[in-house]
């Protein structure tokens, strides 16, 4: 999966496709600046990397996004990290909030003003 994502045609298909999903080969290659055999072969680089999932409508192909497998890295590998990042962040703000004195309690007796 990773050398698929290494390639930034194939990413620029996948933002594509992020942004609008379920397309036809003809509609990927519009203002880009590759043959339609280079956008087919890059595509099967993501299918075969379970990137983009393909459906059959009649004689058309629609390319999905699967974003299953980026999910489960950011999961196993991102998410961790960024748990333990967030977790030292956390303890140098607390560190670093001033310290709140506490008022001693009022005191009511002699002394204070009574409504009598």
């Amino acid at each position: 999966m990773f050398r698929a994502l290494a390639d930034e045609s194939r990413r620029e298909l996948l933002d594509r496709l992020f942004a609008d999903n379920g397309q036809t080969l003809s509609a990927l290659c519009t203002d880009l600046a590759m043959s339609r055999q280079a956008v087919s072969k890059h595509l099967a680089v993501l299918e075969a990397a379970n990137l983009v999932a393909v459906r059959r409508r009649g004689r058309e192909k629609l390319h999905y996004l699967n974003p299953v497998p980026l999910a489960q890295i950011v999961r196993r590998w991102i998410g961790k990290f960024g748990d333990v990042r967030l977790q030292t962040l956390l303890d140098v703000a607390e560190e670093r909030k001033p310290k709140r004195r506490r008022k001693p309690p009022a005191q009511s007796g002699a002394g204070s003003p009574s409504n009598s």
